[in-house]
């Protein structure tokens, strides 16, 4: 039982996450390593990850790829899954 809701209170906090913030989940990232070799505060890295209203800027997101040794593209891609084109009304 105990189990169960200790893993209810995970999935409970994942969805909080926003997507860069379930990528570096994902990837076991230490965000305050990733601070430190980029020169971006771990207050920034945790609004990214946890404030959906956070703007994930391009040159953060390739010194992000760079710390943690990722393909910027693989990055961009999982952060936006949900984009797409407007669909063509005739």
């Amino acid at each position: 039982m105990c189990g169960f809701i200790f893993k209810k209170k995970i999935d409970l906090h994942k969805e909080t996450l926003t997507k860069l913030g379930l990528y570096l989940a994902k990837k076991s990232v230490n965000k305050a390593d990733v601070a430190r070799k980029t020169g971006l505060s771990a207050f920034r890295l945790s609004q990214l990850s946890i404030n959906p209203k956070s703007q994930l800027r391009v040159d953060e997101l390739y010194l992000i790829a760079l710390a943690i040794e990722a393909d910027p593209a693989e990055i961009l891609s999982a952060v936006c899954i949900d984009i797409a084109l407007p669909q063509n009304k005739r």
